[in-house]
């Protein structure tokens, strides 16, 4: 199989730490990303999960909530007024 050169920008940090991980693995980075591909075009995607850190419906809500400057659950004038609402 022919090879070709690609050129592509990766953070000089990021490129370092894999570099050490596959030597370590016994495989330079080139040998690595051709894994990456071959793996990719036999799963026809993207070989692992890609998302998005999205709150949950209720965490959503106490976020917008709190920009809002509603009053979640407070503020309380006591100590023990927060325990009782924390105990309710």
């Amino acid at each position: 199989m022919a090879k070709v050169s690609t050129n592509i920008s990766i953070d000089a940090d990021v490129k370092k730490q894999a570099q050490a991980l596959f030597a370590d693995l016994g495989m330079d980075l080139s040998t690595a990303i051709n894994i990456y591909l071959k793996k990719a075009l036999a799963e026809q995607g993207i070989p692992f999960e890609v998302t998005r850190s999205v709150p949950n419906k209720v965490t959503a809500q106490a976020i917008a909530d709190s920009e809002n400057g509603d009053d979640v659950y407070g503020p309380f004038d006591s100590v023990e007024a927060l325990m009782e609402n924390l105990y309710a």
